[in-house]
């Protein structure tokens, strides 16, 4: 528990308020698990429904539009997806806190990754607009397209420090146990820039697209601040140390995302080299399993949040308790999905193509996605525990392990002995599989319960 002299005391209705949590989570339900983690959906899908249409809105401009826009979008996502370590990384501090009765301290901790929020998002906002001509000229390799792309780009860096705001207002709410009023922030945002996309397209062209990025996501970064004000009681000065913590475990949070980015693109590239209608096929089955990692990455927040908060009680036991309980809720819930996208294995693909080429390619890896998707019921759930356990170090090293040895090998090898498709997504499962044991083997260790009392 935190003794920062710094952080008032709260009124005793609140305190006893918080130890009822604290006595809930030894009792631990599917209701309180789905309670968490069916708003922490929410949030994660909003954003890539709203990208979905924002390109249709400027695919009706024409293919040189929606060339510039892919460049650009592909550079911001990337710069932002390595950044969510203000999610995670913050999740994970605040929730011990609050475990630990420390109700002030966990939000507090908010606004120190607030502070990092606005002196990292401004920096890369900064870069990107300097530099946004070279990166867009790289990554397109035309110049008309890279001086439209570097356009949109300079106007949507206005948004980058509003993300990491927003991605640090979802790591604190989590941490108290609040998937709710992230919900509510981020359609308060995404509804109205939805609505003012085609209007702003309409009347400024491409950038118009950039525009309404920028104030839906003003909208949703200021509801979270407001938050952040009304229930922060403390000081708002930057605390270096905190920010020094912060830093280090984002650290190998990046490190362990840019594995992931590792793998996924050495699959496009590789599925390309099978032809056109591999590489369509792949396309399809990146975007379900796109999907469905939201949907289990939902369940791994609620399992941050739960374990960080026992562990911050002070309780190994009850923390391995609470992600026995969530693990074997995901696997439930992983193994109905599996099921689900067996039975209809002939009508999913069709939603997407027509093409019979395209429709046989998907026919075989389509089953190595389904294991996937089971076996990812276990790798998700238990990684949510580890980051609720700060283990950030030890999940790095797994995911770049599996990255050598597991997908890199096998999606290789599937290419030198021609083995299409369903290689690539061995590989992939490969993968998957390598986390699978590595995570389980330190999970029954409870290695992560030590590491993370060493977490302050």
């Amino acid at each position: 528990m935190s003794s920062d002299p710094l952080i008032p005391r709260k009124a005793s209705s609140e305190a006893e308020s918080h130890e009822a949590d604290r006595r809930d989570l030894s009792q631990v339900t599917a209701r309180q698990i789905f309670a968490l983690a069916l708003p922490a959906l929410g949030v994660l899908a909003a954003m890539p429904l709203y990208l979905l249409l924002d390109t249709a809105v400027v695919g009706r401009l024409g293919g040189f539009e929606l060339a510039a826009l892919g460049a650009a979008v592909t550079i911001q996502s990337q710069v932002t997806t390595q950044l969510t370590f203000l999610s995670y990384g913050t999740t994970a501090r605040s929730s011990r806190l609050f475990g630990a009765g420390d109700r002030r301290g966990a939000i507090a901790e908010g606004v120190q990754a607030t502070w990092v929020a606005v002196f990292v998002g401004t920096g890369i906002a900064l870069t990107m607009i300097i530099f946004a001509p070279w990166f867009t000229l790289w990554l397109s390799g035309n110049r008309e397209v890279a001086d439209a792309a570097a356009e949109w780009l300079r106007a949507a860096a206005l948004a980058v420090p509003l993300v990491l705001i927003i991605m640090a207002g979802n790591g604190w709410l989590r941490g108290i146990q609040n998937t709710r009023l992230p919900l509510y922030f981020t359609l308060a945002g995404v509804v109205p820039g939805a609505i003012l996309i085609p209007v702003m397209v309409n009347r400024y062209g491409l950038v118009g697209s950039a525009y309404a990025n920028v104030i839906a996501e003003g909208i949703t970064a200021a509801l979270f601040l407001l938050a952040l004000a009304k229930y922060h009681k403390g000081p708002w000065r930057p605390r270096w140390s905190i920010i020094r913590r912060q830093l280090s475990l984002g650290r190998d949070l990046i490190m362990r995302s840019l594995s992931f980015q590792v793998a996924f693109l050495s699959a496009a590239a590789v599925a390309a080299r099978f032809g056109t209608a591999s590489l369509a096929a792949h396309q399809v089955m990146l975007q379900l399993w796109n999907f469905i990692t939201l949907v289990l990455d939902s369940l791994a927040i609620a399992a941050q949040t739960l374990t960080g908060a026992a562990l911050g009680a002070g309780s190994a036991q009850l923390a391995r308790k609470v992600g026995n309980r969530v693990i074997i809720y995901s696997m439930v819930f992983a193994g109905g999905l599996g099921l689900f996208f067996a039975a209809l294995y002939q009508v999913i693909p069709r939603i997407f193509t027509r093409d019979e080429v395209v429709l046989e390619a998907i026919a075989d890896p389509w089953w190595v996605m389904i294991v996937m998707i089971i076996l990812g019921g276990v790798v998700f759930a238990i990684d949510g525990v580890l980051l609720g356990a700060s283990d950030a170090v030890f999940l790095r090293n797994a995911s770049i392990l599996a990255v050598l040895l597991g997908f890199l090998p096998g999606v290789w090898i599937s290419y030198l002995l021609d083995g299409g498709l369903t290689g690539v997504w061995l590989g992939l499962l490969a993968f998957i599989a390598i986390r699978l044991f590595a995570v389980v083997w330190r999970f029954s260790s409870m290695r992560w319960a030590r590491a993370g009392a060493t977490v302050s």
